[in-house]
Parts: C-alpha cells; sequence; structure tokens
C-alpha cells in the first residue's frame, strides 16, 4: 500500500497518476515537480527491479520532456535527494539564471509559492498528460 510522506504531501499538490509514480507539482514559483514511486519502503533507485528503474526512467524523461517543452528553461534539474525524506522521490526542476538560487542549488532554499501560478502550471503540464 502507497503511504506519502507528510512532508512531501505537505509541500506539493498531486498532479497525475502515472504507471508507477504520483507525479506532484511542487509549491515553488518554479515548475518542479515530483515522481514518488507508489511503492512501499523505497529509499534508493536501486531498492527498485530492473523493470521498475526502466519504467522510472521512462517517467523520468517523459515529465522532462514536457517541462522542457511547455517551460523552456535554461535548465533542468533531475535529482533524488533524499536527506531529508527518505521516501524515494525524483526532483525535476526548472531552472533559470534570473531564479532565485542561480547558479547554486535550488535546494533547501526559500520557496516563493503564488497559488495562481501553480494552478497556471498544473493547467500547461496537464494539456500535455491528455
Amino acid at each position: 500500500m502507497f503511504i506519502l510522506n507528510e512532508r512531501l504531501a505537505q509541500d506539493s499538490d498531486f498532479l497525475y497518476e502515472s504507471d508507477l509514480s504520483q507525479v506532484r507539482l511542487m509549491k515553488d514559483a518554479n515548475p518542479w515537480l515530483l515522481l514518488i514511486p507508489k511503492l512501499s519502503n523505497k529509499v534508493e533507485i536501486i531498492d527498485l527491479t530492473l523493470d521498475q528503474q526502466m519504467e522510472l526512467m521512462r517517467e523520468i524523461s517523459r515529465f522532462s520532456n514536457i517541462l522542457k517543452k511547455e517551460f523552456d528553461p535554461d535548465k533542468l534539474n533531475v535529482a533524488n535527494l533524499g536527506n531529508v525524506v527518505p521516501q524515494l522521490h525524483i526532483h525535476i526542476v526548472c531552472r533559470y539564471q534570473n531564479d532565485r538560487a542561480w547558479p547554486k542549488p535550488i535546494w533547501g532554499t526559500v520557496a516563493e509559492f503564488d497559488s495562481d501560478l501553480s494552478k497556471e502550471f498544473k493547467t500547461r503540464i496537464l494539456k500535455h498528460l491528455k
């Protein structure tokens, strides 16, 4: 049974259910997705079967391409950190030369959040998933 970590739930909004992962939009001024495999007790990518790892890579590629096409970032950051939240999750973050942390890592910086902007991000991403 899939149980979403409380911190991930608090910091993001549900966006989409893919084959392997729950896809969530971070509450942030940058377009930023989380892919969270719907599997119990997974911390590292290597905790997945090889087939699950391949599916995760397909999902990362799919959502990275959507973000690149829709938001034209200067750079996409794709990462699996898990230092604060051990539940396996992948970040896909649109980075811009004028964002709050550029060129440094965005992790741990104070997130700006605008619910109207979040709704716009959701609409722009979901149109690619119909």
